[in-house]
This record gives structure tokens, sequence and C-alpha cells, in this order.
């Protein structure tokens, strides 16, 4: 499985988590745990998948979420790779 698929369905998981809740608490909901428990490598990754890919996979859920999803910057260029 790629990358791009690992993260698709990780995001699709937790959209299936907060279809329960009402309204606009769905994607708050996923963003928040995306912003908090996803590294910045990841966010980035997910964000070339909505991108490039115009988030072909992913519960519309996530693409409701996606602008209260923080990007973070792009890396810097000759920065440690490893350095997270």
């Amino acid at each position: 499985m790629s990358n791009d698929a690992k993260l698709i369905r990780m995001a699709n998981q937790i959209a299936t988590f907060f279809h329960s809740q009402p309204g606009e608490e769905g994607p708050k909901g996923v963003a928040t745990h995306i912003n908090r428990f996803w590294e910045p490598r990841m966010r980035r990754q997910f964000f070339e998948i909505v991108e490039n890919q115009r988030g072909q996979g992913l519960d519309p859920m996530v693409l409701d979420a996606v602008p209260l999803i923080r990007r973070p910057p792009a890396p810097e260029v000759g920065s440690n790779a490893s350095g997270g």
C-alpha cells in the first residue's frame, strides 16, 4: 500500500468516527484530530493529496475539514531530513 493510500485510509477512519457528530462538529473533530496527532510531514503529504489528486478517495467529511487543518511550512532546503 502506498503512503498516499495509507494517509487516505487513516483520514477516512477518523471521519468514520466523527460521522456521528451533528452538523459542523464532524469536520471540526477531523481537523482537530489531524492537527493534534499528525506530524508536519504527514500534513504536508495530506495537502499534496488534496491538491494534486483533488482529494480523490477522501471521505467528504475529510474534504470539509481541509480549511480547518493547519498547513505546515515547507521543509527548509538543506535541512536535516530526519529533523521532523
